[in-house]
């Protein structure tokens, strides 16, 4: 009792004696050396891929209580250790199973951990770089936490550094460091120690305390009553502090060092405001300037386009709100769009019944007490909650059941229309009621200057002026005085407003320089006006009264064009987000499958798990898979595929796809922001919102447009005075005459320097572009993540392909059977049901190959027995095959007779539909029908040396086709029956059909094509002579294919990377634009600049011409406002008056306005870009290309890693760490990573190293 009565003194000496009782402390000292935990074995259905792993070793990992979590894809089991006081094993099945699988509890077992039993935990702490994104940390994290005897890891991208607890009876440091250096990273161990699983803090060094590690918590060792949290620190005298967090769960003790610094990375968030009533790139800089000033911001983003402001900020300091309250003080109209984690969905609901804020306390307690809910925001004043939360956990139907159960009412709330933001519906309306207003008087006003000052000229005659009540005053100028003065005073308003509000934060826009031009033109009419009638002049002097209605005028046409245009750039976004289905019909099924009922509800209702009956001709409402009925369904929106694709049971649907004919059953998989369309649309969003480099130097430059051109103003008012005090002749009849003539020259033209200068065309030049090209991308299924890429691809001068899963299709096949009896001694079919059935034991991705085809081909379920299975690594197989007879009765396939077709050496025979070549061998006249009558055939299939070894005897023929095979890039077999060679099977990973023609198109650019792969430099060199590369880089590692890239980039190329794994992730960071196939790895995704919706190759050719489109389009739109306003200010100045050219206000206004409309109409001429199809490319040149490509006389370059000479050739036959490397390349694509867990890649790159010095070096690939 002694130690815990010492602890519970410490916690009376800091001041929380109240909070815990002596009572609780004994209660607890009993059981505070001991811990108990239970281990649950789950078995878990419905996995497809490690993706599947990863979701739920995350989600379940990061709840409290949950101490470790380890999902096995092969035996669909999840072991889970947790602690009894918070979990049991029921719940966490029934955890695993709300998130979409099959959970099933099958057994717990006890265990009890002693504090003492703690020796054989240590912590490594290992050096990662390669690390490009927190996909990176993600992957790491997955892959080597899930690992038996890893007790937990922590990855930090900021200092590139992994600390690994881990059971070191089990693992050593070195070998982790090893294992995430296989994963294509540099890893290596920093250092490796001891570490306490009760209190690892207090056993760290202080030296190695710093912001990432400066606070660990430790497992609960008291329980206690009270729900109130209070954090305490104790200075120990040495610098450290202790820091105690009491709560309602458990005591947490932990340590940091004086000089901590609190970790800003943990508390930075992401928002979308919604920004109205910007104008012109001034707005976008002033917004920018003064928001990026506040305490807590750390960078913002303003989209004039999209009229969106993302602003990265410390939610510790500021608050999204707040952030749209200082947009506002700014003149302009903010709400919040979107705030805090993306990855957790957001419910907004219109609550019934909430009368005090003891309702609000209510609902929103409730809500948070349950499982899955993140946050919980009630507000009293307009009866709404926002509610963020996990939809593995819970759903929004739950949500309002849960609300209703408390005696309130609970609908959807009006959600943001994001549709009209983007079509610019309110900003046209609101200019074209502006523009309706400001016609009413600006009609009149030009029927006045025409009949008066065109027709009747009283300027230049005073005696045509008609006199008011005195000379000094005209009925022309009384009636423009009229009609101008509401336009100043209503119609002006707008300008005035958002003027005030630029000019008291120290900054100037478009809006000052229009009140500007109408204020001076207006002020100065009447003064001059004023004077007239004091000092009783003759005439009635000229004024500008004309001035503030035209110029109001244009501007309003001016801006409701440009808005209407505007909504014109963002159509293709605007038309995937109109693709999301707004109702879903929701049924419920019996056990029989038989419909109970079904109904409508709002899509933002649907859960997961839920089924949805979608009928013919509707939207696919979610993400989901096919329960039941078949249909043909039109994808061409979202994947740019033009034809339906056949949609059956088991299949994957895209919500937002329409049904075409028949009714489908869908269960959701994945719904609100986690579905397809969701994420495009978002991607899509932020790429217009993002800036291309030259797109800053323009906002820039318009940051200092508008007081230049005041500054140009002041100087041309002050010019034309002097120049008509000093040299402007005398010949007025007097002095006052002559001076009102040299002021209203000077004011003319200063108002016209104001009205014709435009920082508008200049701010639209880029934004207009970009939002268009990346809409025409994303509708023809090339999303780019924008201005950047999409500025940057039109400069590549190098395209660098990897090759497995990007040039071929990323998973083995087989293409050819060469056999060696006749078909009267061996039928074909009867062979391959042989060798099929005993590779149907093998576990290796070639043998795996040739089971599929048999089974496809034959058309069969079932396999002939097998017994005596052996499997040699690195050689081959051999078992006993008996009741084959059994097995070709149950074939469902035609039993054609291939006698005929194969009777003669050299015929061939091609199978369809999977285009497998049988070629007739050289037949051995001494194998006969005899050889293959016992009804237990002896198989043995591998390469030479392990049929030999066998006492098969492999002939001339068979060893020269293995060697030829081998020569083309192929990976091939022998296969022997009852010790008789009959065939040579060939497997190989095929060359995408478009490949040839992708590379041809990009080198007819002018582009240089080099292929980057782990691959042999055999199997390198074959692939790219079958598309036409001159030049490879074979047998490079992982982490050198980033090295390989910034060497070609040190060297002045502009490099764009062409791949899909999770290797070429670092490549694809580092490359001038990386380019990832969406079919590929999710960190290959997100470390690219340009994702291809579709796994097709001729969208790279598609991506760089649009880039090189739309940059045309960007220059033409910058040459024309740089000459617009390079010409246009000198002329309003009235520089070339002398040779009688000059323009009055009105006119200067006219242009102003037209000069933005035309940027954005000269934008919307992207909209006629043709994407590249394979019918467009493939020209005569290239069938001649073509034909070349097959003679195999093409030459290629191929260096060895990253050698920058050529390696080589050999006709010696590939070597077996040739092949498995082959393999592990194969396996590293998506396709292979839905079948094969990373650990199986991990495994299959140890094997390689161990097979680099084996001692067949020459021996074919052994299945």
């Amino acid at each position: 009792m002694r130690p815990m009565s010492s602890f519970k003194e410490m916690v009376e000496n800091i001041g929380v004696e109240s909070l815990l009782d002596g009572s609780i402390l004994d209660q607890s000292a009993s059981s505070s050396s001991l811990s108990i935990s239970k281990v649950a074995i789950i078995d878990v259905q419905g996995m497809t891929c490690h993706s599947c792993v990863s979701n739920i070793q995350d989600n379940l990992s990061s709840k409290e209580g949950i101490k470790s979590i380890v999902v096995s894809l092969k035996d669909c089991e999840a072991t889970v250790e947790y602690n009894t006081s918070k979990w049991n094993g029921e719940d966490i099945a029934e955890m695993i199973d709300n998130m979409g699988y099959e959970a099933k509890l099958k057994y717990i077992k006890d265990i009890l951990e002693s504090g003492n039993d703690t020796s054989i935990l240590r912590e490594a702490i290992i050096d990662i770089r390669g690390m490009t994104c927190q996909s990176c940390v993600n992957s790491i994290q997955c892959t080597i936490g899930s690992k038996n005897g890893i007790k937990s890891i922590a990855v930090s991208l900021k200092d590139c550094e992994g600390r690994v607890v881990f059971d070191s009876t089990k693992w050593d440091g070195e070998s982790i460091a090893e294992a995430i250096d296989d994963m294509g990273f540099d890893a290596a161990l920093k250092l490796v120690k001891d570490v306490s699983p009760l209190i690892p803090a207090l056993n760290a060094e202080t030296s190695n305390c710093d912001a990432e590690s400066d606070y660990k918590s430790v497992t609960p060792v008291m329980s206690t009553p009270t729900s109130i949290l209070r954090k305490s620190m104790i200075n120990k005298g040495d610098g450290d502090q202790l820091i105690m967090d009491v709560d309602s769960n458990s005591v947490r003790i932990g340590k940091r060092c004086a000089k901590f610094k609190q970790n800003v990375e943990n508390s930075l968030e992401r928002c979308t405001l919604a920004v109205e009533g910007m104008t012109c790139a001034s707005c976008v800089a002033y917004i920018e300037r003064n928001i990026s000033k506040l305490n807590g911001v750390h960078s913002i983003v303003v989209a004039l386009m999209s009229s969106k402001a993302d602003v990265t900020y410390d939610a510790t300091q500021i608050s999204a709100e707040q952030l749209a309250d200082e947009i506002n003080r700014l003149g302009y109209r903010s709400s919040v769009i979107e705030s805090g984690s993306n990855n957790h969905n957001k419910l907004n609901l219109t609550i019934g019944g909430v009368s005090s804020s003891a309702c609000v306390s209510r609902i929103e307690s409730h809500v948070i007490a349950r499982k899955g809910i993140e946050s919980c925001t009630v507000s009293l004043s307009t009866s709404s909650a926002f509610i963020e939360y996990t939809p593995t956990f819970i759903g929004p139907r739950d949500i309002i059941n849960l609300i209703e159960s408390l005696g309130y009412t609970a609908v959807l709330a009006d959600g943001d229309d994001r549709l009209k933001r983007l079509d610019q519906s309110d900003e046209v309306a609101k200019w074209r009621v502006s523009l309706i207003v400001s016609l009413m008087f600006g009609i009149p006003v030009m029927a006045i200057m025409i009949y008066f000052h065109w027709i009747q000229h009283t300027p230049m005659h005073p005696e045509h002026q008609i006199p008011v009540f005195t000379p000094a005053l005209s009925l022309d100028n009384l009636l423009l005085f009229i009609l101008c003065t509401p336009v100043q005073i209503f119609g002006g308003r707008y300008f005035y407003v958002h003027s005030w509000k630029a000019l008291r934060h120290r900054t100037a826009n478009m809006d000052v320089l229009i009140v500007l031009a109408t204020t001076i033109a207006y002020v100065y009419s009447i003064l001059v006006l004023m004077v007239a009638i004091i000092l009783s002049w003759p005439s009635s002097p000229m004024t500008f009264f004309d001035v503030p209605p035209m110029l109001i005028v244009f501007i309003s046409l001016g801006r409701w064009l440009e808005h209407k245009a505007k909504g014109k750039t963002s159509e293709a976004l605007s038309k995937l987000m109109s693709l999301q289905a707004k109702e879903a019909m929701l049924i419920t099924r019996d056990d029989q499958g038989r419909v109970l009922s079904e109904r409508g509800i709002d899509i933002e209702l649907v859960q997961r798990g839920d089924l949805i009956k979608v009928m013919p001709g509707a939207k696919i409402p979610v993400d989901g898979i096919v329960i039941d009925g078949k249909s043909s369904v039109d994808e061409s929106f979202i994947t740019g595929e033009s034809m339906p694709v056949v949609k059956r049971g088991g299949s994957a649907v895209i919500g937002g796809s329409v049904n075409q004919k028949g009714t489908l059953i869908v269960e959701a998989t994945h719904i609100g922001q986690e579905s397809t369309l969701a994420q495009i649309v978002r991607l899509v969003e932020e790429a217009q919102t993002s800036k291309a480099p030259i797109q800053q130097t323009a906002d820039r430059i318009a940051g200092y447009f508008v007081p230049t051109v005041i500054g140009l103003a002041v100087l041309t008012l002050i010019a034309w005075i002097f120049v008509g005090l000093y040299l402007i002749d005398r010949s007025y009849e007097s002095e006052t005459e002559r001076f009102e003539a040299i002021l209203k020259r000077a004011f003319e033209a200063a108002i016209t320097v104001l009205a014709i200068a435009c920082p508008c065309s200049l701010g639209l030049a880029t934004p207009t572009a970009v939002m268009v090209g990346t809409g025409i991308g994303a509708s023809n299924g090339i999303l780019i993540k924008g201005g950047e890429p999409l500025e940057m691809a039109h400069k590549v001068t190098t395209v660098v392909f990897d090759k497995t899963g990007t040039i071929t299709e990323g998973h083995p096949r087989l293409v050819r059977v060469h056999t060696f009896v006749s078909q009267v001694a061996l039928p074909l079919r009867r062979m391959l049901a042989i060798v099929g059935s005993a590779e149907s034991n093998s576990e290796h991705p070639i043998g795996a190959a040739i089971a599929t085809f048999v089974k496809e081909h034959l058309r069969t379920d079932e396999w002939a027995m097998t017994s005596r299975f052996r499997a040699s690594a690195g050689n081959g197989i051999s078992c006993d095959v008996s009741s084959v007879e059994q097995m070709m009765a149950s074939c469902r396939s035609g039993a054609e007779d291939y006698t005929e077709k194969l009777s003669v050496r050299g015929c061939t025979v091609r199978i369809a539909p999977h285009g497998v070549e049988v070629i007739q061998g050289t037949i051995n006249e001494s194998i006969n029908e005899d050889d293959f009558l016992p009804k237990v055939c002896r198989v043995v299939i591998g390469n030479e040396r392990w049929i030999t070894k066998h006492g098969v005897i492999v002939d001339e023929a068979a060893t020269s086709i293995l060697m030829e095979e081998q020569e083309k890039g192929h990976i091939a077999v022998l296969c022997a029956i009852n010790g008789r060679c009959v065939s040579v099977i060939c497997i190989a990973d095929m060359v995408k059909s478009e490949a040839a023609l992708a590379v041809w198109a990009l080198q007819k650019m002018n582009t240089r094509v080099v292929l980057l792969t782990g691959d042999n430099a055999r199997t390198a060199e074959a692939t790219a002579k079958q598309v036409g590369i001159k030049e490879v880089f074979a047998e490079v590692l992982p982490n050198q294919k980033q090295l390989k890239i910034e060497q070609l980039r040190e060297v002045g190329e502009c490099v764009a990377m062409v791949g899909d794994g999770i290797n070429d992730s670092p490549a694809l960071a580092s490359a001038d634009v990386g380019i990832a196939i969406a079919a590929g790895s999710d960190v290959a995704i997100e470390s690219a600049g340009i994702v291809l919706v579709k796994n097709d190759l001729i969208d790279v050719v598609a991506a760089i011409k649009l880039s090189k489109k739309t940059t045309r389009r960007i220059r033409l739109n910058f040459l024309f406002a740089v000459f617009y306003n390079a010409i246009g200010i000198p002329i309003a100045a009235g520089v070339f008056l002398p040779l009688g050219f000059s323009i009055q206000p009105w006119m200067a206004a006219a242009a102003m306005a037209m000069s933005s409309v035309s940027v954005v109409t000269s934008s919307l001429l992207l909209k006629t870009f043709k994407k590249p199809t394979r019918l467009s490319l493939s020209t005569a040149d290239f069938r001649r290309h073509e034909a070349h490509l097959r003679t195999g006389n093409t030459y290629v370059v191929v260096h060895r890693g990253l050698d920058d000479h050529g390696v080589r050739r050999t006709t010696s036959r590939l070597s077996v760490a040739s092949i498995i490397s082959s393999i592990n390349s194969v396996l590293g694509s998506q396709q292979s990573i839905n079948k094969f867990k990373s650990t199986d890649r991990v495994q299959l790159l140890h094997t390689e190293r161990s097979l680099s010095d084996s001692e067949y070096p020459d021996t074919a690939l052994t299945v």
